[in-house]
Parts: C-alpha cells; sequence; structure tokens
C-alpha cells in the first residue's frame, strides 16, 4: 500500500481559549531558556520546521505535535490550553463543559478526533468524538492498540469494529461496545453518509497519542521527510 501524507492537526477550540501550539511551544521554550537547537535535540525535528511551527508557518502533523509534547515533557492538551497545568493529582472539584464546536480537533486519514474537556490534563478518562473515514482495513492500515479499555457508542450511521481475537462486530446507531484496547483495532464506516461514535479510553493520553504516533509513522514516513 503506497505511502499516505503525514496527518494534519487542526485545531477548534472557543475564542476565549484558543492557544496556537506554536505559540506554547515558542512560550515554553522560552520559560525554560531553551533554544531551538535544544528543542531540535530532544523532538528530533530540524530548527528550520521548529521555527516555522513557532511562526505559524507550518501545520502540524501529529507525530510533529507527539514529539514536541515528548520532547517539552508536557501534555499534549498543554500545547493547546490556555490554563497553566494542575500541579498534582489532587483534582478536587474540577470540572469541564464542552461547548458545540470547541475543543480540539485532530485529522488523520482513518479518523476526525474531537477531544472534549480539552483543558484538563491528565485525565483518568479520555472522551474522544471520532468520525470515521476508513471503509476497509486495507485503507486502515495496520491495527491501533494502546493500553486500558473503551467504551464505544456509536452516535450516527454505523460501524464494523474489527478485533485481532473477535470477528468483525457491526453496531448502529445507539450500540455500544465496551473493550480491552490493548488488542489491536480498527473502526470502519458502514454505513452511506457520516459515521460517528464516542469513544471514551482509560489509558490516557499519553497512551493514545504514542498509539496514534506508531501508525503515522508507519503509514506516513514519506510526508513527513518532505516536511523537514
Amino acid at each position: 500500500m503506497p505511502a499516505k501524507r503525514s496527518k494534519t492537526v487542526t485545531v477548534a477550540a472557543p475564542a476565549a481559549a484558543a492557544h496556537n501550539p506554536g505559540v506554547a511551544l515558542r512560550a515554553l521554550r522560552r520559560q525554560r531558556g531553551w533554544t531551538l537547537a535544544e528543542i531540535g535535540a530532544r523532538t528530533g525535528l530540524p530548527i528550520s520546521t521548529l521555527s516555522k511551527i513557532e511562526n505559524g508557518k507550518m501545520s502540524l502533523s501529529f507525530d510533529k505535535l507527539t514529539r514536541i509534547a515528548q520532547g517539552l515533557e508536557v501534555d499534549i492538551g498543554e500545547l493547546f490550553s490556555s490554563q497553566p497545568p494542575a500541579g498534582n493529582d489532587a483534582f478536587g472539584g474540577r470540572r469541564s463543559i464542552t461547548r458545540a464546536g470547541e475543543g480540539y480537533a485532530i485529522r488523520t486519514e482513518n479518523y476526525d478526533h474531537l477531544y472534549p474537556a480539552s483543558e484538563l490534563l491528565n485525565k483518568r478518562l479520555v472522551p474522544i468524538i471520532v468520525e470515521l473515514h476508513a471503509r476497509s482495513l486495507e485503507e486502515f492500515g495496520e491495527l491501533i492498540r494502546h493500553t486500558g479499555e473503551e467504551f464505544a457508542l456509536v452516535l450516527e450511521g454505523a460501524i464494523e469494529l474489527h478485533t485481532e481475537l473477535y470477528a468483525p462486530a457491526r453496531l448502529e446507531a445507539g450500540d455500544s461496545i465496551y473493550f480491552d484496547s490493548t488488542m489491536g483495532h480498527a473502526y470502519l464506516a458502514a454505513a452511506p453518509g457520516p459515521c460517528r461514535v464516542l469513544a471514551v479510553c482509560s489509558g490516557g493520553e499519553a497512551h493514545l497519542r504514542e498509539a496514534m504516533a506508531r501508525q503515522d509513522v508507519t503509514r506516513g514516513a514519506r510526508g513527513r521527510r518532505e516536511d523537514a
């Protein structure tokens, strides 16, 4: 199967909370007194690429976003959130309301991911609204796996969930499934028109980032070389 372009991140946030990852990168870098060369050594990204990202002249692939978050040792949400991260695990009575069209979105070849409660870092549960694109395993590519468990509720259309241990399961709007997400899996669109799922994952955002990044590396190597 031919290599596909690196996946592009699109941000959709409320005006009051919108935070450009390039602006966040510059702020965190200056806060720590690091040069672009030091960030490059931590992320493996060329200085020219980092400069373009900071100045809003390059769209971010999911892989680049992951590498920046890991290099800065921050939660990926910190690159989007306008609020400082919590200092410890004593979250108290925190809550988050996400209005229609808010949160941040990541677009890949297979999915459009919309993350509600994007300003809350280190969440124990990660809710994701997913719109499916791929309609076959050949189109999807390598199965995704990550730590934890996953609950999925079909919001619109129909899906076919493929796993490495079970026969494919077709789910219609209103149907749901709970499964071990360390098992390789893939959501496929199984009906004409939009197919959307609410997925709630227990593995944490870092593990989800790593899983998506691995798939990005497998299918988007050529695109990353072009960006660099």
